[in-house]
């Protein structure tokens, strides 16, 4: 074979040099694209555990519920009823905080309280930043879990100790399917679910893990919570 056309093999085409825009442009916008995902993907609003948004009324739990002893569907009225916990309107606020009977309101001088007052007088609601956000894709009830028997603990952590709502659970879907496989390790009667402090009753020789495992599977029976297949499908969540 020539040399001549023994070197053409091994040569380019011209089309590929349109190519090297294509390159620069990859190469250059890649960086700031894998950044923004990453930083987005990765975010504490997203997945991390620990995330405590500041709100803007500094509500602290531990003084409402662990201190006066509020019942979480007080103020979460449909957590029982409806796929979502709804937040209190800024009326239930005020069945506390306004003047009544010629009583004043409960710290109705505090600056703390001025977007509560300035909500109720303009009928605009409070804009409190969501702390636990499921992306859409998931689908979640509230009723469906609370009504088997899954206490607010097991996702919001001990609300009555915080005096910031934090994520205490990365609401991972592996997180979620370690809940669906075993169910029994969350279980508790149903009317102790608002009960942040609730223990299992321990029997004679038996651990703490010991007694939530009895008491567990005892609830898994009781409640019919029985069709593993159905838990851990794909459609369950993802519909």
């Amino acid at each position: 074979m020539p040399e001549h056309q023994d070197q053409k093999r091994y040569m380019f085409p011209k089309w590929v040099n349109y190519l090297l825009p294509v390159v620069v442009v990859l190469v250059l916008g890649g960086g700031p694209y894998a950044a923004v995902i990453v930083n987005f993907g990765l975010s504490a609003k997203t997945l991390n555990v620990g995330y405590a948004p500041k709100q803007p009324v500094p509500y602290s739990h531990e003084l409402h519920v662990g201190q006066l002893g509020i019942d979480c569907r007080y103020c979460h009225t449909s957590v029982f009823d409806e796929g979502f916990a709804a937040l209190p309107a800024t009326s239930t606020c005020m069945n506390c905080h306004s003047n009544q009977d010629g009583v004043n309101g409960v710290k109705k001088n505090s600056p703390k309280l001025a977007a509560v007052y300035e909500s109720y007088a303009t009928g605009k609601p409070v804009e409190w930043v969501k702390v636990h956000n499921l992306p859409d894709y998931a689908y979640f009830n509230h009723s469906a879990h609370v009504n088997k028997g899954v206490s607010c603990v097991s996702c919001h952590g001990r609300v009555d100790k915080m005096e910031v709502v934090q994520t205490m659970q990365p609401l991972s879907m592996s997180w979620c399917l370690d809940c669906h496989r075993a169910p029994e390790k969350q279980l508790r009667p149903v009317e102790e679910v608002t009960n942040l402090g609730w223990k299992p009753p321990m029997q004679a020789g038996e651990t703490l893990e010991e007694a939530q495992l009895r008491i567990g599977m005892e609830l898994k029976s009781k409640y019919e919570i029985h069709n593993k297949a159905y838990m851990t499908s794909c459609s369950t969540c993802h519909r």
